[in-house]
């Protein structure tokens, strides 16, 4: 079954717990005890991931004031929504621009359920500033909360730069940020810190780690950044 399939129905919101299972409930017409702590299993990550992208997502379109339509075809570009089930992903997205909770309710919750798996987190924030810039442009107000974001996921600032470097045309990226790098690195540290990142954001490694199946070209496009970025890298530096 799909996470979507998994989600919808409205009673994983009781799998789930916390605001992101109070959420999918409110949206589905049921009431779940926003204070019971879910059992970690693989399919309450995932449904943990897919349910913070929605909601933070929603937070997201709020904090600029406008939802521009290149940001609504970035969004469902994110998600891979089946045309059947659009309805209920908007459900839950409106619910989410209306509660009353703020956005670091959701992103404390996830962070915690991958407190271990910071390449799944960071996956995460990549999908929010990619919806962020789809407009060519990042509001300040959206800066400041991928960067709030970042800091609730545990990220520093040399990650949250790195994920933030990557764009939807790898060419105006920088490609030192992308690998979170600097050009007074040795060509063996470059090329441990490229590895570390391949392993690390290799699609199959995220959805070990709890990464829906759903998000996989996303993750595929992120990878395909980062190799861009080294292979620029490593011809300025001329590492073969």
């Amino acid at each position: 079954m799909s996470i979507w399939g998994k989600i919808l129905g409205g009673a994983a919101g009781f799998a789930l717990g916390g605001p992101l299972g109070a959420l999918i409930g409110a949206a589905a017409g049921h009431a779940v005890d926003s204070l019971r702590r879910p059992r970690e299993t693989d399919q309450t990550k995932s449904i943990a991931f897919t349910i913070a992208i929605i909601a933070l997502g929603a937070k997201l379109a709020k904090v600029d004031g406008v939802v521009t339509r290149d940001e609504v075809e970035a969004f469902k570009r994110v998600f891979k929504i089946p045309p059947n089930e659009v309805k209920n992903v908007g459900r839950i997205f409106d619910q989410a621009r209306k509660d009353h909770r703020g956005y670091e309710a959701y992103a404390s919750q996830v962070a915690g359920m991958f407190r271990n798996n910071p390449a799944v987190l960071e996956e995460l924030l990549y999908c929010l500033a990619f919806v962020a810039r789809a407009d060519g442009h990042v509001h300040p107000n959206e800066h400041e909360f991928l960067a709030n974001v970042a800091g609730i996921f545990g990220l520093d600032q040399t990650a949250f730069e790195r994920i933030t470097a990557l764009r939807p045309d790898a060419r105006d990226a920088d490609p030192w940020g992308v690998l979170g790098v600097t050009r007074e690195m040795s060509d063996d540290a470059l090329k441990s810190a490229y590895r570390k990142l391949v392993r690390e954001n290799h699609p199959d490694a995220l959805t070990a780690q709890g990464m829906p199946e759903e998000f996989v070209q996303l993750a595929n496009e992120r990878l395909a950044g980062i190799n861009d970025a080294w292979d620029r890298v490593s011809k300025e530096r001329g590492i073969r």
